[in-house]
This record gives structure tokens, C-alpha cells and sequence, in this order.
């Protein structure tokens, strides 16, 4: 969503109209659930989908159309037989969709999104509100907004609150990802997590491997003492971890650092070997509990079978992306 938002921003200030289409509810076999969502503009689809075929190809048309008369509106794809033919869903399946005309006269658009990117960068949780039934006014809530509180779930909903309908979608989850080592796998994997979501911060010692050029779309990239962790960064219980250093040694030293702070994973690269004897160091050596030392993830990644840093990273990104999925559900 921060790419959606960035790209919005610059649009507006262009003076180019958009129509921001989101997927509001589903049922059936549809490709994209609530929370999808493409951005169209003048010339079409800009980013985002929700979805692909039939059904994204007729939200274009209506978006253009909403464009012209510059009023947004919802359509529901309720999928009947004849629907189903039409729309070429061979399953079946209902899906409801809104679009958002955003103007670039009127400001409002571009204070809204300005306002998003800042909440983003502080790393707040964010929602956003669609008021459906208010010609779909679009509003910012963190935690703080006691009147809608108990409604702010991470799951996409639609709920009725004092006689409106509201859509409501969390579009950013406080967490970062902190990477310790910046070699090669961390490389190729901070530009794959962050165009998934995972705002990242690289630590490493070494200048040559703190460059900013070598790990575009990191939040941050520091360079600092692997000894003492907690002068550079802040590690919390809805942050990621991810530890690939040079050496054992460096890997253990971040391990007795970062498992104290219980974050939701902590992945360390290496084999099933050293996994037990760092496991070992860690408990008699630094006291870490049983609890503490079953938060690590090892060897980290899915088994795909990869080799190369790029087939690691793509092993790495996907277990985070399932364990964010699960942490999204349980929540």
C-alpha cells in the first residue's frame, strides 16, 4: 500500500484525477479477496490488481467512467449463471467493489495520502475507512481512535456503526524487519520483502556493506557495533528479525540480543549443526530461556531446495509471508 500511496501522491500533485478500486467484500471462488485494490488513471490501470480477468478488466471500464462523471460508487459482481459466462469465472463467486474518485483539484485526496505516508513512517498501525453509505468519504484511524477501536481489526471488514456502513482495512502494521548482515542473501532479499509489504532496516559493521544504493526500498541502513544492537535500533514484539553475519560468532552475539526483545520471528541463516550449538551457547552462555531460544527459525526459509542468494531470499520472503498470514488470522 506505501507504493500505492507514494504513486497517488505524485499523480495528484501532477493534477491527475485517479480512481482508487477496492475489493470491499467477496465470496466464492474469486481471485482477490477484501483488500485488493488498483489504482486507475487517465490512461488505465496504473498499479495494483484485484485480481485479473473478467472482472478487473470491467472495473477499468467503470473506473474510466467515474473519471467522467467524478463521483465514486460501488458496483457488486453478483455472479449468476448468466454473470458467470459473461464475466468468464468459471467457478462462480460474488465480489463487491468500490471506486474512489479521487480529485487533485480539491486537495482533499492529496492531504489524505500525505497524511497516510506520515502515519506509515512513524510505523503506526493504520486503517483506512470507506464511509459506504456517505458516498464513500474516505478517513485515517490509528489505535487512538477510541470511537472505532473495537472495530480495528488486521482482517478487512464491513460493519455498520451508528447507522453507517463502513469499510474498514487495516493498510499498515507496525513492524519493521531488521536484517544483521548485509551480504549477499540480505541483498537480494530486502528489495523482495519490501515490495511485499516488510519495511526493512539493514545493520552491518562494515561500511562497504552499508551502502544505500545496494538495498533499494530499506527503510533504513546503518552502520554500528553488532555488540550493542540496542544503541542503533529498537527491536519490539511486532518486529521481524532476520540474521545473516559473516561469522558464528557475530550470529550468536545478535541472537542473546534480539531474543530478549521477543520478536514475532527471528530466522537465523545457517545449517541444523550449528542451529544446536548455538542453541547450547545461547543457554549456557547467555542464560536465554527454553521460550526464548524456541522463538528462532533455523536454517531460515522455506525448503525449497535453494541455493543461490536470490532462490534464498525467495525462500526466506515466503515463510514470512506465511507466518504473517497466520500471525493476520490468529489476530
Amino acid at each position: 500500500m506505501r507504493n500505492m500511496l507514494k504513486e497517488m501522491k505524485t499523480r495528484l500533485a501532477q493534477g491527475e484525477d485517479l480512481v482508487m478500486v477496492t475489493v470491499t467484500a467477496s465470496s466464492g471462488a474469486t481471485p482477490r479477496g477484501a483488500g485488493a485494490r488498483m489504482l486507475v488513471g487517465k490512461t488505465g490501470r496504473i498499479c495494483g490488481t484485484i485480481g485479473g480477468g473478467a472482472v478487473e478488466y470491467r472495473s477499468q471500464q467503470i473506473a474510466a467512467q467515474v473519471l467522467e462523471t467524478k463521483s465514486s460508487r460501488g458496483h457488486d459482481f453478483s455472479l449468476t449463471r448468466e454473470d458467470v459466462q459473461n464475466l468468464g469465472m468459471i467457478c462462480g463467486g460474488a465480489v463487491s467493489v468500490f471506486f474512489h474518485y479521487l480529485s487533485a483539484g480539491d486537495g482533499s485526496a492529496a492531504a489524505l495520502v500525505d497524511a497516510a505516508l506520515r502515519e506509515i513512517r512513524r510505523d503506526d498501525d493504520l486503517w483506512l475507512i470507506c464511509d459506504l453509505s456517505g458516498g464513500g468519504a474516505l478517513s485515517l484511524a490509528t489505535r487512538d481512535n477510541d470511537s472505532l477501536s473495537p472495530y480495528l481489526t488486521r482482517r478487512p471488514h464491513r460493519v455498520e456503526v451508528d447507522g453507517r456502513e463502513l469499510y474498514i482495512e487495516q493498510i499498515h502494521t507496525k513492524g519493521r524487519v531488521y536484517v544483521f548482515g548485509g551480504g549477499h542473501v540480505a541483498q537480494e532479499l530486502v528489495p523482495v520483502l519490501s515490495h511485499v509489504g516488510f519495511p526493512c532496516v539493514v545493520m552491518d559493521d562494515r561500511p562497504e556493506f552499508t551502502r544505500r544504493e545496494l538495498f533499494p526500498g530499506a527503510v533504513d541502513v546503518i552502520q554500528g557495533d553488532f555488540t550493542r544492537i540496542a544503541d542503533f535500533v529498537s527491536i519490539g514484539s511486532e518486529d521481524y528479525v532476520c540474521v545473516m553475519t559473516r561469522g558464528h560468532a557475530y550470529d550468536t552475539q545478535i541472537q542473546a540480543q534480539v531474543l530478549r526483545c521477543h520478536p514475532c520471528y527471528c530466522g537465523v541463516i545457517g545449517s541444523r549443526s550449528k542451529a544446536a550449538g548455538v542453541r547450547k551457547a545461547l543457554q549456557e552462555d547467555y542464560g536465554l530461556t527454553t521460550g526464548e531460544l524456541d522463538l528462532v527459525t533455523t536454517p531460515i526459509g522455506l525448503e525449497i531446495q535453494a541455493e543461490t542468494p536470490a532462490e534464498i531470499a525467495i525462500s526466506i520472503a515466503a515463510q514470512m509471508i506465511l507466518h504473517r498470514a497466520r500471525r493476520d488470522k490468529a489476530l
